[in-house]
């Protein structure tokens, strides 16, 4: 489950980045920003609800407390970064590209640059992810075997 959220918040922020400098790049010339962020937070709460919405039906018969955890916690983790790599990309490409690039040649950079970063903050979510999830469960796990343990012996 852990695999599937980040490679599905890798991929849809790969979309949310290239949609998001194509659109702002050839329509948007004095709103940009505020336009951006506003359609970077919608887009990626709309993606956010897609992935809870799809691993909850993927994973409706699971019962381990532990798997449950770690999708909350996957889920939660990757609509906060997702909400933050949106926003960071889009000011980053409205304010950039538009000032030193013309049009035709911003909307090619900014696709290629919207990949790049959203391959550096994706490999960034990954170990982040893992990292967290893997202390957090031990020390949850631990905690939980502890009590269990102190209960029944």
């Amino acid at each position: 489950t852990i695999y599937l959220s980040i490679y599905l918040s890798i991929y849809l922020s790969i979309y949310l980045s290239i949609y998001l400098s194509i659109y702002l790049s050839i329509y948007l010339l004095s709103l940009t920003i505020y336009l951006s962020i506003y359609l970077s937070i919608y887009l990626s709460i709309y993606l956010s609800i897609y992935l809870s919405i799809y691993l909850s039906i993927y994973l409706k018969n699971v019962s381990n407390q532990f798997i449950r955890l770690s999708i909350f916690i996957s889920i939660y983790l990757s609509i906060y970064l997702s909400i933050y790599l949106s926003i960071y990309l889009s000011i980053y490409l409205s304010i950039y590209l538009h000032i030193y690039l013309s049009s035709c040649l911003s909307i090619y950079l900014s696709i290629y640059l919207s990949i790049y970063l959203s391959i550096f903050i994706s490999i960034y979510l990954s170990i982040y992810l893992s990292i967290y999830l893997s202390i957090y469960l031990s020390i949850y796990q631990s905690i939980y075997l502890s009590i269990y343990l102190s209960i029944y012996l």
